[in-house]
């Protein structure tokens, strides 16, 4: 320390000599210590897995902007998923990502499941020092919302949640698929319309304070049906015919390479709040794809994703009835 410095040793000195015998001397009580935030239920997966499933392709501490998550639908790999446009997109704008690994591609108890993106948000709030942007496509958006509502302190963690045609309710096209005798997979039953899962999601209300809530949903949403269903009470939800007539993407287009979409999450990743329609150019209503697909290869990368989802809902094992809700949750 400077010459300079050292008077205030002494009035430092002087001021916790004070602090140290005048409550006792008034008999003040000193100040609570603050309530830990609530943590909700212990985590029932393996640390390791944990671990596992989430991947940051590049470092994230000290970044200079929000780390966005992104969290992949049923049955699809997150490169499946967002490595058509996504990815790329932020690869090439140098934002910072991570993604989470869905053990069983989705398929089993999303209760189990989110219990990763759990982790996932406190991990990446943890290692960056700053809030997390999450972006989620189907169960991708449900997964987020199901550790929101039972682990409270992941509420401070998130800055924006931006749920691309998420499960919010179900869809009674799932019920169909989930009607046979060998019914279905355990997470498409907990996606049927109104199940004891989404029902106990939304319990609570379906939104917190201090969250931006953006949906994207479109009109023709073939899985998550009536397409109405897929939005959230009390999020800013976008119909994609609203800002272009004739886009007819449907439930796997929104979440892989839809332009539009990827024009309203932007939108919402780069202003304080949920995203607005109003600022969305027009001209995106030209553009086939979204930024950074390759023409090319589209053809292909679609079929395979396609293909995933297809081999996972006809050959993942089915149950006969929806996996009963976790004690913290009834």
């Amino acid at each position: 320390m400077g010459k300079r410095a050292r008077p205030w040793i002494g009035l430092a000195l002087a001021a916790v000599t004070t602090a140290a015998w005048l409550p006792q001397a008034v008999g003040a009580a000193p100040a609570p210590a603050p309530a830990p935030a609530d943590t909700g239920p212990p985590l029932s997966e393996p640390a390791a897995d944990l671990a596992a499933s989430l991947v940051c392709p590049h470092p994230i501490d000290h970044v200079g902007r929000d780390v966005v998550l992104l969290v992949p639908g049923t049955t699809v790999h997150p490169r499946t998923n967002f490595g058509m446009s996504w990815i790329k997109a932020f690869e090439a704008l140098g934002y910072p990502y991570c993604y989470v690994v869905t053990p069983h591609a989705g398929m089993d108890d999303i209760q189990v499941s989110s219990e990763h993106t759990v982790h996932a948000i406190r991990e990446v709030h943890r290692r960056s020092g700053r809030k997390v942007d999450v972006i989620g496509h189907s169960q991708g958006g449900t997964n987020p919302r199901w550790a929101l509502r039972w682990w409270p302190d992941t509420r401070a963690m998130v800055d924006d949640y931006i749920g691309i045609a998420p499960s919010a309710h179900g869809g009674k096209a799932v019920n169909n698929m989930c009607a046979g005798p060998d019914g279905c997979a355990p997470a498409l039953w907990q996606q049927t319309y109104l199940s004891n899962f989404v029902r106990a999601m939304n319990s609570g209300g379906e939104t917190f304070p201090g969250i931006d809530y953006t949906v994207v949903w479109t009109g023709y949403d073939e899985f998550l049906t009536p397409p109405e269903s897929t939005t959230i009470a009390g999020a800013t939800n976008i119909k994609l015919q609203d800002i272009c007539p004739g886009d007819t993407s449907e439930h796997v287009a929104i979440g892989t390479h839809d332009p539009v979409t990827f024009a309203v999450a932007m939108d919402a990743l780069n202003h304080d709040g949920p995203a607005d329609p109003a600022r969305i150019d027009r001209a995106v209503c030209q553009q086939a794809f979204a930024p950074y697909v390759d023409p090319a290869t589209f053809p292909a990368d679609y079929a395979k994703a396609w293909a995933e989802i297809m081999t996972q809902i006809t050959t993942y094992p089915h149950v006969r009835s929806e996996p009963p809700l976790k004690p913290y949750a009834r």
